[in-house]
């Protein structure tokens, strides 16, 4: 019997999500381990020269890394199939995948931002790449090329996850009058894969992270939270 698949993991990272959800859309059975990124143990150093999760352990000591070759990986050597057969369809589904990390980056931005000027610009070009997205995205549905989920599709759960615990304490408008867009956001939120991506206490590990940070977005969160309890206390 094949020793399952290793899957090392951090609670928040985006790219250990999408590693998760091709592993769950394919139906390998496979362990996940946490690490915290603080205290690296030493085997994961030695394992991941880059120092970051994920990590997908195919052997006794065998490691692959960085979330871009894991997930072609195991699009090559698992059944179902998540890429194109066409080539330059096939290339143009990996620029999205590039894309989504893009975005990802600029997620970063928007939580790092330090006044609203900065988080404001950060917003803004945040928008500008979901406005391009509203004008690829398969106006079918329900997923980004069409019935079928693609990498991109497994890409772009986590992105909008970070959206789902903004919209908690914030309105950032991003998605404002992107019906393709939302809609795509919806259904990858409502699929078995992505929603099992993370652990349940994801959205307080999300906040516990912004709070501190000492940002736009984690003053935002503070005043939600204050007036939250307010309410409560009446």
């Amino acid at each position: 019997m094949t020793k399952p698949l290793t899957l090392i993991s951090h609670t928040l990272c985006p790219y250990v999500q999408r590693a998760a959800i091709v592993l769950a859309e394919k139906n390998v059975p496979f362990e996940r381990i946490y690490i915290d990124l603080a205290d690296k143990p030493d085997w994961f150093q030695a394992a991941s020269p880059l120092g970051k999760v994920p990590l997908l352990k195919v052997g006794e000591d065998r490691f692959l890394f960085e979330s871009a070759p894991i997930v072609e990986f195991l699009d090559e050597t698992e059944p179902q199939k998540l890429h194109p057969q066409d080539p330059a369809e096939r290339a143009r589904h990996r620029a999205y995948v590039e894309f989504a990390s893009q975005i990802l980056n600029g997620i970063g931005a928007l939580y790092n931002a330090r006044d609203d000027t900065g988080f404001q610009a950060a917003s803004e070009a945040l928008r500008a790449k979901f406005l391009h997205l509203e004008a690829k995205i398969d106006p079918e549905g329900p997923f980004f090329a069409g019935a079928s989920f693609s990498l991109v599709d497994a890409a772009f759960g986590p992105v909008f996850r970070y959206f789902d615990v903004f919209d908690d304490f914030t309105r950032l408008g991003i998605f404002d009058g992107l019906e393709h867009v939302k809609r795509w956001r919806r259904n990858l939120s409502e699929r078995a894969s992505v929603i099992g991506a993370v652990t349940e206490d994801y959205p307080e590990l999300l906040r516990a992270f912004l709070r501190k940070r000492s940002t736009w977005i984690s003053h935002q969160l503070d005043l939600h939270e204050r007036s939250q309890a307010m309410v409560a206390a009446q």
